[in-house]
Parts: structure tokens; sequence; C-alpha cells
């Protein structure tokens, strides 16, 4: 970790060097102070020492937070009662927006991509590769550093733990706010997105989600991820630390990284358990109990609710869930042609974001109650993975996304995808194109995360299908190329031959095949869907 004690000039150029994006949630430790909130103002000296957002060193300029005005659907019908609405208008409407290539919430580290004394040179992306692939040693010290993360407080930000009106107490200058561990913020992020909106005592308005079911579930765990990789970046002191991936595109109903020596086995005394020699076994789940929370109006903060239940297809109710998802299911979501498609929600149609995330058949079908690709991967873990608010807890969950997110970064290069293929509106609260993720920042827009990966300092070792028929095609491509050319060629002369005697036949014999018509149509005989 960096000392708040260290020379500001190394301390600038140390964290130009490991933090590529600096964009976290909820809020920076600095900014999480009585006059702050009151001030509504988030624009913290550069390292400390500095000028406000490293205004007089060039860096950037405290200015007002840009706010999406545009209409969303009408999946969520209530006005100004959630904080994350118009978000983060509820907490700061001033914030730092950093120039060139600087970033951060003082401007003191660099954008995505970038690095250096003034974030001119681009660093080596962080190539991010399947688990299964790495070596022992690679593997060893992902598993290691994702380990420490999940004791190591924070070095920056903190989360407030009571709702927003509740935030400042009568009777006091001291925020409602609490430090909380790097992994546990990972978890707190994802849960804060996804939470019900708190009304009163036992009251909650649950139609609402800011992370799922829209355009922005691609973009927002995009950004979620780029959030840990860079913390996990400079816990470990690697600028070229990435994140693994889990293709979970394998079929069948065994759970290959689920075993002691990478995300935890199967406990044989319980088997909804991880193993006893698992280095997560230890591990306790944060933002559990969401009822709890909306029966006393309060946020997730940090407490240890009990240990991470898993039980990879062992969802004896549903069957449909005890398999993974098949290889021919991802090649199928690469060939649906539009990323969203209106409403913009869990039923789209035609939808690649839908099939992808999992609420359309893989060919972008929607079918009531299918669940396919990212959905079906958490439901098969059949456990805390498989809680949308609290399924972040389980490690599993980041080689879930990250997979997810090598098959959104495909389709965006085959595509050659711009923002123009972004809705713009009527997507669910939160989903717009230009709306502030919530609950990320410095504010952070959807449009941000739709580019190309290595715009954001990462890419991927991933070979995915390029259809159906070119999986299987090289073993017999020949064959099929020269029985087709036989074929064509007996049918030009086929054709030549009959057609003097066809178009003689036509008007003698038209009167027949109507009538032919008209009886299979009687008898029912048509496609079907």
């Amino acid at each position: 970790m960096l000392s708040v004690n260290v020379n500001i000039v190394v301390c600038v150029f140390v964290i130009a060097m490991l933090s590529p994006l600096l964009v976290s949630a909820q809020f920076p430790r600095v900014c999480a102070t009585f006059e702050s909130i009151v001030s509504h103002e988030c624009c913290p000296l550069l390292g400390g020492t500095g000028s406000p957002c490293g205004e007089a060193e060039g860096r950037g300029s405290c200015v007002d937070i840009t706010i999406d005005d545009l209409p969303h659907g009408q999946q969520y019908v209530l006005v100004g009662i959630d904080d994350r609405e118009r978000w983060p208008e509820r907490f700061f409407n001033r914030s730092c927006v950093c120039n060139g290539n600087f970033g951060g919430f003082d401007c003191s580290g660099c954008k995505p991509g970038w690095q250096g004394d003034n974030c001119l040179t681009r660093r080596p992306p962080a190539i991010r590769q399947n688990i299964m692939n790495m070596t022992q040693e690679d593997r060893e010290f992902f598993l290691d550093v994702l380990d420490r993360s999940k004791t190591a407080v924070h070095p920056d930000y903190v989360v407030a733990q009571d709702h927003y009106r509740n935030l400042i107490p009568e009777n006091t200058t001291e925020p409602n706010f609490v430090n909380i561990t790097i992994y546990d913020l990972f978890v707190w992020v994802h849960y804060y997105s996804v939470r019900d909106t708190l009304l009163g005592p036992g009251q909650a308005y649950t139609a609402i989600d800011f992370s799922h079911e829209g355009p922005a579930f691609l973009t927002w765990h995009r950004m979620h991820l780029l959030g840990l990789e860079n913390d996990l970046q400079v816990l470990s002191g690697d600028p070229t630390f990435a994140l693994p991936y889990w293709d979970f595109a394998i079929g069948g109903s065994e759970c290959d990284v689920c075993t002691d020596e990478i995300v935890g086995g199967q406990n044989p005394e319980d088997q909804t358990l991880l193993g006893p020699n698992s280095r997560f076994a230890d591990w306790e789940v944060v933002c559990l109990s969401l009822d709890w929370f909306n029966d006393n109006i309060k946020l997730c903060n940090g407490t240890y609710e009990g240990p991470i239940r898993r039980n990879p297809g062992g969802n004896i109710d549903r069957p449909a869930v005890q398999n993974l998802p098949e290889p021919a299911d991802v090649a199928n979501c690469l060939q649906v042609e539009e990323y969203d498609t209106f409403p913009f929600f869990s039923d789209s149609d035609s939808s690649f974001r839908n099939a992808l995330e999992g609420y359309s058949e893989p060919s972008g079908e929607f079918d009531e109650g299918v669940r396919t690709l990212h959905n079906l991967a958490h439901l098969f873990l059949n456990g805390t993975g498989g809680m949308t608010h609290a399924s972040a807890n389980d490690p599993i969950f980041v080689l879930i996304h990250t997979f997810t997110d090598a098959i959104f970064e495909e389709w965006m290069k085959r595509s050659n995808a711009t923002a123009a293929d972004y809705p713009e509106e009527d997507a669910p609260i939160g989903h717009n194109l230009d709306f502030n993720m919530v609950p990320f920042f410095p504010p952070i827009t959807n449009r941000d995360m739709f580019i190309p990966s290595d715009q954001l300092g990462y890419s991927y070792a991933v070979d995915l299908p390029e259809s159906l028929a070119n999986e299987d095609a090289p073993s017999f491509i020949w064959a099929i190329v020269g029985v087709s050319g036989f074929v064509i060629l007996a049918a030009l002369v086929i054709v030549l031959v009959n057609t003097v005697k066809r178009h003689r036949q036509r008007l003698r014999d038209e009167s027949l095949y109507q009538s032919l018509i008209s009886e299979d149509s009687n008898r029912g005989i048509h496609y079907t869907a």
C-alpha cells in the first residue's frame, strides 16, 4: 500500500504507474466528510497537498457533474425517491474532470491504458487468459492476491452504511461511512447497484436494477471488473496484473475450476460448503440479508454473515440449470447482429446483450423463463453465486464475468460496434448511453465502457468460434466442396434440359397446383416458429 507520508512527487508517479483507472465506488474517503456532503462537492487536493483536482498543476479542474436527462423506460415509475436516480446528484454535484490522459478522483493518476509522470506513455495491456491455461505459478499469484484483497482495507474508498436521508445523523458531524476491504467493496458495489428502493420500514420497491436486465449489463460489469483489476494491480505492485477468466461454456455437470487448488472444491462433510483445504473456505459473505436491510432502512455495512455456499449442478428442483452452457451457445450468441432491441429489457428479442446475459435463447430468440449463458453459469452454482445481490461474494463471480466480457469484446470487434449501436434513451433507469453508472465515482458513463478493451488497458487471450459451421468444417471441408461442385454442375444440366418442358406445362397445370395448395392449407400443414 502507498503511505500517506510519501513525498507527493514520488506518490503521484507511483500512483500514475500502478493505477490505470482510479475510478471506484462508493466515494473517496477524502470526500466522506461533513463539509463535502453539505457542499455537494468532491474536488480533493491533488495527492492531498496540491491544488483541487490538480488545477494549478495542469491536471484537471472542479466542474459540475453532467446528468443524463433523457427519458428512461417505464420499469421504474418513481421520481425523486431513490438516491441512485440521476447519480450521483443526491450526494455530489461537482467533481474533478481530468485533462488529457490524467485520471482519478483527484487527477493524480492516469486514464486507462496510460502511464508515466504526465500519462503520455501507453502501458502494456493486461492480458486476461483462461485460468485453466495459466502456469501454476501465475495462477497461484493471482489467487494469493485475490485472497489478500479480502482482508486488505481499501486505501482510498469508503461506503455508506445508512440510507442517504440518515447519512448525517442528528446532532453529529460524522457521516455514516465505514471502511471496507478491497474485495468486500467489489461485493458492495454489485449489491448497491441491484438493491431495492428503500421506502420505509418493511417497504421496498423491487422493480429496479442498475446493472442487469438492460443494455448496461455489459458496460457496468466491464467497469466493475476494471475497478477490481486496478485495485489488485496496486495491491500486488504489478501494473500488468490481469484477471483471468473461466470458460464456462464447456457443457456437462462438472465445474472444472471448482477444486481446492482454484476456487474451492466441495466439503465432503457438507456439499454446499467449500472444501476445507481451499484458501476461500474461510471467506464470509457480506450484503446477504436484503430483507433485513429493507425492513430497517439500512444499507450493507460489510458485516460478515456466514460462509460462501456452492453446490454446482445440485439444484434437483431445476433440471434446466444442472448443466453448464455449451460451446455452441457462444457461437450462436456471437451471430446476433443488434446489440440491444426495444424495450431494452429482459424480454428483448434478437438482442445480443439479452442473449449473452441469458434471458433469451443464445440465438437471440426470446423465450419466457429460459436461462442461458451468463445467467445459467450463475444458477448452475446453486448457492451464493446464484443470488444476484450476493453473487459477487463467491470469487468464481470474477471468472464468470471476465469470460462474459470476453464474449462482449469479441462481438464488438466482429460488429465494428460504435456508440450508435447503444440506446441513448428509453432503456431502464441507469441503462441509457450517457447515464452515470451506479455507484462508480468519479462519474463514468455507459458510453465510456462501450469501447474496445485495448483502449481500457487490457485484452484477452481467447479463441472464440467464428460460427457453428466453421467449428466442424476443417475435417471435411474439401469433401463438401467436391460434392457441392458435382451437384451444382448436374443441377445446371438438368435445369437446361427441363426448362422447356416446365414452361409448356406451367399454364396447363396451374389450376392443379392451386388446388393442391388449397388442400394442404385446409389440412393445417404449415411452418411453425
